[in-house]
């Protein structure tokens, strides 16, 4: 979807990192930067895109009480796109509809897969530490579905692209690491010896029916730089 020059206007007034890719008068959509949080933790009250989105719909005016409603997260250590809502109506609305919600990705992963493209099933679990784990067990877990394909392969290490069939925590991570091909930089689900700061994971596009108009619209954001670099 292409941005308005009023959206360009506006993202000068974001921290650089942050890109505002669409508003209008019922969402904001922008591109995170990985090494920040969606919303803040228990642990970890640092910068967040929550409290900077909240703080540019309110124009730095401390008494307005215009807000923000968080529709989806990503890690931290994974960039990419993220919608938000301006109304508790309308997160309603496109949470309803988000196992409808086309979800693209991209990953550097250890190792070449010996097929070009495939389908990983499973059911997910989560321990008491809050570490999800493969089962075969239905009872134990939920159905998860990512279908992924090479898109190039260099020594040891693949590029992927990756689209989510259903939506669970740290899916794709545990997918792959299933497979034995880790993310680079996964510090949970990786490799022991992976000393690669920050996850190579990239939410790479966004694609559902606007909740407002009915229209599919659909949103992209190009991995960093790195990504190749990491091949």
């Amino acid at each position: 979807m292409g941005t308005s020059r009023r959206t360009r206007l506006a993202a000068g007034y974001l921290p650089k990192g942050i890109r505002l890719l669409h508003e209008d008068t019922h969402i904001l959509v922008v591109h995170k930067p990985a090494g920040l949080l969606t919303m803040g933790t228990l642990s970890d009250k640092t910068a967040t895109v929550y409290a900077v989105l909240t703080d540019y719909v309110r124009k730095g005016n401390s008494k307005s009480r215009k807000r923000i409603f968080i529709v989806h997260r990503l890690d931290k250590d994974t960039s990419g796109i993220l919608v938000f809502a301006k109304s508790g109506d309308m997160k309603r609305r496109l949470q309803e509809g988000w196992q409808d919600v086309e979800k693209r990705y991209m990953a550097v992963v250890h190792g070449v897969p010996k097929h070009a493209s495939g389908i990983e099933t499973c059911f997910l679990a989560e321990n008491k530490a809050h570490v999800m784990y493969a089962t075969d067990d239905p009872h134990n877990g939920k159905l998860s579905q990512t279908s992924w394909r090479v898109m190039q392969s260099r020594g040891d290490r693949s590029l992927l692209e990756l689209r989510l069939l259903t939506g669970r925590k740290h899916q794709i991570r545990v997918h792959l690491s299933d497979m034995g091909h880790p993310i680079l930089g996964d510090r949970i689900y990786g490799r022991h010896k992976d000393r690669r700061r920050g996850l190579a994971l990239h939410a790479a596009s966004l694609a559902f029916t606007h909740p407002a108009s009915g229209e599919r619209v659909t949103f992209e954001a190009e991995a960093p730089p790195t990504f190749m670099q990491l091949l």
